[in-house]
């Protein structure tokens, strides 16, 4: 690929920015009752803030995303953004026309406050002494950092799978400064099977004897038991027909005379591939704490019920599912959209046919493309 075609409908060469707030005595009180500050918010930001600043877009990012949403950090990166195929020039997400933010959320490990940041009351990593975090704790950072820019309203809050989580409750906890919101592949709450391989991905972590209840920074990391957590998510992300279709039971190197228990089929090495990647970008304790806060969302114990949860919304949805994402069927999408519309509330909804399971937002969508744009050209036109 020569750079002319790398930087096709790219947001370019882009940095990554640091905000920090939350000072002592003005720390963020977390919905824990604990407090956390200083803290920093690593964020990006593609496209331009007109002058009416109502052209704004907060993209929120999935368990393992990060800040780097769209373009690249160097000429020398080949690997643009966690959702570069939807963020940029005439993209659905069209930076020639919003001005579009993503920052990595708090107990991440890409440059905002986490675990493995330094304690300023010990001078040592956090580790275990971070406070445990919520999905509401995420969006309230986020405000400061939206308001720190000198956004009085967004013009939409979009992401997928913990991202539509956030964006749930950007709509819920500051209705007033959210006209539009984009859910994707999400839910009001995780299912049982969900969160029982969220604590299979954990106890791999904790079992690895690498992992040293937390304090392994200065050390060799728990990769084992991360790498192990990484194999057991990335499953729940695909579909059955999706991965027979891509793997089936093709062999790798089959060795019948001998026990070989590594990687015989191709799929086994697809995952190790999966990670081993993933540790050489994401912090163990990290993981633990992230898909804790997932586990911990539901609206309706929050709220007693889903109608209430969005009782005061003022936001316009575009709500969407994947037929084959076994995480967040579509049933639990419908659920949400019963509670918009019997509080009277704009919603349009797609259950999108595909066979890619629950990572389809990330992957090159037509139609998902398509329902994007068009909400956005439609919600931008009101203004």
């Amino acid at each position: 690929m020569n750079d002319n075609d790398k930087y096709k409908n790219s947001v370019g060469i882009v940095e990554t920015q640091y905000f920090t707030f939350g000072d002592p005595p003005g720390e963020l009180i977390l919905i824990s009752g604990k407090k956390l500050g200083p803290i920093t918010l690593a964020y990006e930001t593609y496209g331009t803030l007109n002058e009416k600043k109502d052209n704004a877009i907060l993209i929120l990012h999935a368990l393992s995303g990060s800040a780097h949403a769209a373009g690249y950090h160097s000429t020398e990166e080949n690997n643009p953004g966690w959702w570069d195929l939807y963020i940029g020039p005439g993209k659905p997400f069209d930076t020639e026309k919003y001005f579009v933010i993503c920052s990595n959320i708090i107990g991440g490990c890409t440059g905002s406050t986490g675990p493995c940041s330094i304690n300023p009351a010990t001078e040592k990593p956090y580790a275990l002494d971070f406070p445990v975090i919520t999905v509401n704790d995420m969006v309230n950072a986020q405000y400061h950092l939206i308001r720190h820019l000198g956004i009085e309203r967004l013009l939409s809050v979009a992401g997928g799978s913990m991202g539509g989580m956030q964006a749930l409750s950007w709509t819920i906890l500051y209705p007033e400064m959210v006209k539009s919101a984009i859910p994707i592949a999400t839910s009001a709450r995780i299912s049982a099977q969900g969160i029982a391989f969220n604590e299979v991905g954990r106890q791999s972590i904790i079992n690895d004897p690498n992992w040293k209840s937390g304090n392994y920074y200065g050390s060799w990391p728990p990769d084992s038991g991360l790498s192990v957590a990484r194999m057991i998510g990335h499953i729940t992300y695909l579909s059955e027909r999706h991965l027979h279709e891509r793997f089936g039971r093709k062999f790798q190197n089959p060795k019948y005379t001998e026990a070989d228990f590594r990687t015989e089929f191709m799929i086994e090495s697809y995952l190790h591939y999966q990670g081993a990647k993933f540790v050489n970008r994401f912090d163990a304790n990290s993981y633990l704490y992230i898909t804790r806060a997932i586990d911990f969302y539901d609206l309706e114990k929050d709220y007693g019920t889903l109608i209430n949860a969005f009782e005061h919304v003022q936001a316009n949805f575009l709500f969407i599912s994947f037929t084959t994402d076994w995480l967040y069927p579509s049933a639990m999408s419908k659920e949400i959209l019963k509670a918009l519309r019997s509080n009277g509330k704009n919603v349009i909804y797609a259950d999108i046919e595909t066979e890619s399971g629950h990572d389809t937002f990330l992957l090159d969508h037509k139609v998902l493309q398509r329902y994007i744009s068009n909400f956005l050209k439609s919600e931008f036109e009101k203004n």
